[in-house]
């Protein structure tokens, strides 16, 4: 099982879902960074669930333990280590179905792969409950873009079939407030509301679409092949438990284009090159081009619903029907979008960084350079 990613910024994740506790070490950062632990538990806020309907009634304060690699508020330049301790478990509630594979779920898998030494309690390291280290080293990533410059921003592009309203990528919104949807349009909040709680109410769930959109980074961060910048986002994207497809830019979308259309065409603002649209989503070669980075993920509905299902008992080796208990989220997306925020600043950072070298973190780039 490997568990670490990124070349020059790395980061290694640890812990199960029903276990002490999760957490990680984010290793490659320059000493000397401000880290503002107010915006980590801003962050970790986002993704804390709520038991509201909207998500799961698994609710933990999710306080964020730095052990290691910061000291008066700033870096130190050895790993940080992030510990968010579990307090609220109920593995009792998977004792009496432990036998019985639930359909989407990683079950099937992991016992295929660990033989059955695997934690199953709520997933184990399976589990989405393992993002929230990834919110918390990866909220310290998303600080060090913003101080070069570079910002990171997700929204719920569609949710249970309700599309929020296009982003104005020279414009964003605000971050969202905690317990709120990170929306361009924040009066699609109560409709998005209202379809998960129906979904949730007959025992179903529901998925979605989340955009990002990178804004300051660059011209020439990346690779041309296995490093490249769509590689790696991809890469992260699908490390987060129930996203299904990723695309760039105009993405599917360039299947029913022509050349003539789907290409940016080039001009100058200012001694500055640009491109007059951004369809290839500010990467040309696996190289960012200096327009903004946007991509976009599904997230399928929540495997784990309340209605009967169809599955096997593999202790047994016979066909089973099983009924879910336990806490589930009815729907994802909402606090998916601070997950792939913070695990898109990781992706960025770690590109960024094999670009210009750990120092640049922290002094920046030449105005040349930019």
């Amino acid at each position: 099982m490997k568990n670490t990613f990124g070349s020059a910024v790395s980061m290694t994740i640890f812990g199960e879902s029903h276990g002490p506790a999760v957490g990680a070490v984010l290793d490659g950062l320059a000493a000397g960074l401000p880290v503002d632990t107010a915006q980590i538990a801003a962050a970790m806020d986002r993704r804390r669930a709520r038991g509201d309907g909207l998500s799961t009634s698994r609710t933990e304060p999710d306080e964020v333990e730095i052990l290691s690699g910061l000291l008066d508020g700033h870096t130190t330049g050895t790993p940080l280590t992030f510990v968010i301790r579990n307090t609220n478990t109920r593995s009792g509630d998977y004792a009496k179905t432990a036998a019985l594979l639930r359909p989407g779920h990683a079950d099937y898998t992991a016992f295929a792969k660990y033989e059955g030494f695997q934690d199953a309690r709520g997933g184990g390291h399976f589990s989405g409950r393992i993002t929230a280290a990834s919110v918390a080293a990866g909220s310290v990533c998303r600080q060090v873009l913003a101080g070069l410059g570079i910002r990171v921003y997700t929204h719920i592009a569609r949710c249970a079939g309700i599309d929020d309203a296009p982003l104005d990528y020279n414009n964003l919104p605000p971050e969202a407030a905690p317990g709120h949807f990170a929306l361009a349009d924040p009066a699609k909040e109560i409709p998005m509301q209202e379809a998960i709680r129906a979904a949730g109410a007959e025992g179903d769930s529901v998925g979605g679409i989340l955009e990002t959109v990178v804004t300051g980074i660059p011209a020439g961060v990346g690779e041309p092949f296995f490093d490249s910048v769509e590689s790696e986002l991809a890469h992260l994207m699908f490390s987060i438990p129930a996203v299904k497809g990723v695309e760039f830019g105009a993405g599917f979308a360039f299947a029913g284009l022509r050349g003539s259309t789907a290409n940016d065409a080039f001009r100058m603002e200012g001694d500055r090159v640009v491109t007059a649209t951004n369809r290839n989503g500010g990467v040309n070669g696996g190289i960012t081009n200096g327009m903004p980075v946007v991509f976009r993920t599904v997230v399928k509905p929540t495997p784990s619903i309340y209605k009967q299902q169809d599955t096997v008992d593999y202790m047994a080796k016979q066909n089973a029907e099983l009924t879910i208990h336990g806490r589930h989220d009815p729907c994802i997306v909402p606090r998916a979008a601070v997950v792939q925020d913070t695990l898109t600043a990781l992706g960025i950072l770690d590109l960024w960084t094999v670009r210009y070298g750990t120092a640049a973190q922290k002094h920046g780039l030449p105005q040349s350079g930019r």
